[in-house]
């Protein structure tokens, strides 16, 4: 099963979103966002990222 999107309120107007894996645990928060329609726009951002991302190692030898 895939994870979900939780789209949640963070006050004053705001809306952020959560990446929560299938068993519920909470993968990443986003930052705040003005209005649902920027939020979608982040929530897809993410989803084309991860699927085409890299992984960076950036620790030190």
């Amino acid at each position: 099963m895939a994870g979900s999107f939780v789209i949640e309120t963070a006050g004053a107007g705001q809306y952020r979103f959560r990446l929560t894996a299938d068993d519920g645990t909470v993968v990443a928060v986003s930052p705040s966002f003005p209005n649902i329609k920027a939020v979608a726009a982040g929530i897809t951002a993410v989803r084309e990222s991860a699927a085409t991302g890299f992984v960076v190692d950036r620790r030190h030898p």
